[in-house]
């Protein structure tokens, strides 16, 4: 039974700016610019696992580019300009200035600077040989954050999905129990998200990922969950699907994941025809990180058991 559940809280930017000299990557995750994935502890040694994605973010214009690298008096700039700064750090991958440029604000009452941090806190856990002591003390560090931001503002689509994919990390480190037990409040919030946001396509398809998992949980995982936790949670291929599509009418294109995962649920689904048509959209995908990288792998390995 897969206990974790990741998504980026990302309220997607998309700002009309000039572009700066940073490449846009398109998909809600970017190893090295974010790992996003991880295998879900499982109940046995069977495998189910949750996987959160995080969304596209634009790079913004030259003239922010200019201010984050020449302004040394951050507080002395608006929210908006330091929101700017903020996005235009994330979606180039300066992990560690974002998270000391947003650490200034770890006390502020405002629910767009917080929800921000806790997705900084996260990703620099999340860094390449961060000790293990210090990445339990970011991933804690990033759900209070996130906690802070909904009691702050609970209208607010980003603080509910950074909610739940910092709850699913903070799973890591407890039970079996409380790993089931947070899946149905992290679907709570991703729902939530989705309510606030209906186009943001990353919450659709985390949530899509959310019911593939269940989904696939054999049978002697579901008898092992039903011991532990008398009702645990269940879901159907046919609403997996219904989120993936959901997704990817909202922005065609956006992931290469969601691709897959769509060809995944047509295979689970016994549809062949649909599953070529994804699986080979998820092949042909540009493959701009180390994900897309590895999904257009897993594709191609996919399509030879289709024949």
């Amino acid at each position: 039974m897969a206990g974790r559940v990741l998504t980026s809280c990302a309220s997607r930017v998309l700002l009309s700016a000039s572009r700066a000299k940073c490449n846009t990557i398109k998909g809600p995750s970017r190893h090295y610019w974010t790992s996003l994935r991880r295998a879900a502890t499982a109940l046995t040694s069977g495998k189910a696992a949750f996987l959160l994605g995080l969304p596209t973010f634009s790079c913004l214009g030259y003239k922010v580019y200019h201010r984050v690298q020449s302004s040394t008096t951050v507080h002395a700039l608006g929210k908006e300009e330091v929101l700017e700064q903020a996005d235009y750090l994330y979606s180039c991958a300066e992990t560690e200035k974002l998270y000391k440029l947003l650490l200034q604000y770890k006390d502020s009452d405002d629910a767009e600077f917080l929800w921000r941090l806790a997705r900084a806190s996260r990703d620099m856990s999340l860094l390449p040989d961060i000790e293990a002591e210090r990445k339990k003390q970011l991933t804690f560090e990033a759900f209070e954050y996130a906690k802070k931001a909904l009691e702050k503002d609970d209208q607010c689509f980003a603080a509910h999905k950074w909610y739940a994919v910092c709850l699913s990390d903070v799973g890591d480190y407890g039970g079996v129990k409380m790993k089931i037990g947070n899946s149905y409040i992290i679907r709570d919030h991703l729902e939530k998200a989705i309510q606030l946001n209906r186009k943001d396509a990353t919450s659709l398809h985390i949530l899509g990922y959310w019911c593939f998992a269940f989904a696939e949980l054999p049978w002697y995982q579901r008898k092992v969950a039903a011991v532990v936790f008398s009702t645990p949670p269940v879901s159907t291929y046919e609403e997996a699907l219904e989120f993936f599509l959901k997704a990817e009418e909202v922005d065609p294109n956006f992931y290469s994941k969601n691709l897959l995962m769509l060809g995944k649920t047509y295979m689970a689904m016994r549809d062949r025809e649909n599953a070529l048509l994804w699986l080979t959209k998820a092949k042909d995908y540009p493959a701009h990180t180390l994900e897309d990288k590895e999904v257009h792998k897993e594709a191609i390995d996919l399509l030879k058991k289709l024949g």
